[in-house]
This record gives C-alpha cells, structure tokens and sequence, in this order.
C-alpha cells in the first residue's frame, strides 16, 4: 500500500463511548493542519458511537476483541505516512498536527513522538488523577509515544494482540529495542476522566490484571523493573503543597493495584485449572 507522506492518519479504538465522542473527534477534525484523516475502528458498541462517528471520521472499521487489534486494524487501512493513537475520551488542542509535522520535518531521524497528557474530570477523585498526571508530564519513564512514522512502525511491528493491559509498556520497549529515536511535542491531550468511583476503578484494573503476568513473561527484568517503577515521588514539592488531593491520589493508586493484583492471581488460577 502507498501512503501520503504528509498526510496524518489518527486512529480511534471504541466501544460504547459515546459520551466522548463528540469532543475527541470535533477536536481532531479541526486540527490547524491541511491533511489529517480520522479513523474509527469500533468494536461492536451499542449506543450512539457510530452514529457520532460517521459524523466526523473518513473511515468507521469494524474490528474487535479488544483495543490492541483495532489499533492495528486502524493503521492497516490508514493511508498517512504518520499514524497516530487516540483514545476515545481525549481531546486534542488544535496544534497537534502541526506539532508533529513540524518535529519531523525538523529531524527526519526521528521515528516516533511523545504526546503531553493531562486530565480533567468531575469529583474530588478526578482531581487526584489531575495531581497524577500533572507529575508524569516530561518523564519519558511513564510518557508513552503515540505517533509514529511508516518506516518506525513497520519496524517495531504494531501493538502486541495478545495484551490489552500494559500493551502500551510493551509497545515502548519494542519501540527502544527497535532503536526508533523518540521525541515530544508541546501540545497537549487532555484526558477526560469523568466521574471516578474507586469500586469501579478496582474492577478495572482486577480486568486489565490478566494480562500483567503475560507481560511481565515476555520482558524479564524490564518488566519487573516498570511495574516497579513510579514517579509519584519525583516533585515531593508539589506534594506537600496539595496534601488533600495527594491523600486521594494514593488512596486511589492503592486501590488500583489491589485490582491488578487480583486480575493477576485470577488469571494465574485460571491457567493452573486449564
């Protein structure tokens, strides 16, 4: 397949996410850019997400199980030489896609590119996550790239189908193994949490928990060592000025790896029965 060099392809996993899909695809259509194309790869939703989605995209796919297959799926059928990785309740600042075209343009030896992330919700538990990720911005431990060039993802090989946990850890390491030369952008996504329940929070992460060991089998040490590693404790300034929301914030961090911890017996109990 022959693609537009120029041309940036963002690629939108979904199922049931209507109440965000209005935003993050509004925003990526008025992108300050001249050629962007939208895809959606839907995973058999039952509310209103095709509908908006026929609204905005270029392209509406069909593909499941799970979010790492759509992805790839998206780029398959994607005709820009840079793909990007959007979820479904973000929202992009208009900048975005000159951002990347121009950091590109600048160091062709690039093969990849970390987008900033912050967050905003409804609740006092939303305003712990905002605490959270305001800490991550800058650190390329935690930062994930979500762009990427023809030439660098047909060397990296996609996103690991067998993962919908840690698929994005896992993809950063083969992305460094593959000796892909990453940078960032200055624009920022903005990470629509919603209302955070911590029942709801736990029953996630106990979901995304089977795959951790999977993860955990196929990267050794380096897996072990990025479970390990965190950097809630790299600015303890900011910490120590915002204590009501930094006792949420570990309340909440806490209750998501109690979650993780139970997918990750789960699924061990269920590989010992097979």
């Amino acid at each position: 397949m022959s693609y537009v060099l120029d041309r940036i392809s963002f690629i939108v996993p979904t199922k049931n996410s209507a109440r965000t899909m209005e935003s993050c695809l509004s925003s990526l259509r008025n992108q300050a850019y001249p050629d962007v194309e939208v895809i959606v790869v839907d995973n058999k939703s039952t509310d209103e997400t095709l509908e908006i989605s026929h609204k905005y995209a270029d392209k509406v796919e069909t593909k499941g199980p799970e979010r790492s297959a759509q992805r790839n799926h998206g780029a398959d059928v994607a005709t820009g030489g840079i793909v990007v990785f959007i979820d479904s309740d973000m929202t992009l600042e208009p900048t975005i896609a000159s951002d990347i075209a121009a950091a590109f343009a600048k160091d062709p030896s690039l093969g990849a590119l970390i987008i900033p992330e912050r967050s905003f919700g409804e609740g006092y538990f939303a305003q712990c996550r905002v605490l959270e990720k305001s800490l991550y911005v800058g650190n390329d431990d935690v930062e994930a790239a979500r762009v990427f060039t023809r030439d660098a993802w047909d060397r990296i090989g996609g996103w690991n189908e067998e993962l919908t946990a840690a698929e994005d850890w896992d993809l950063a390491d083969r992305t460094h193994a593959a000796g892909v030369k990453v940078s960032r952008v200055p624009s920022y996504i903005w990470h629509d949490e919603g209302h955070i329940e911590l029942r709801n929070t736990f029953n996630k992460k106990r979901y995304y928990g089977q795959w951790i060991s999977a993860y955990l089998k196929s990267h050794g040490e380096v897996g072990t060592s990025k479970l390990r590693r965190t950097a809630l404790f790299d600015q303890p300034g900011r910490l120590v000025r915002d204590p009501v929301h930094t006792a949420g914030m570990f309340v909440m961090k806490a209750t998501e790896a109690a979650g993780l911890l139970a997918g990750m017996r789960d699924a061990k109990k269920a590989a010992a029965s097979a």
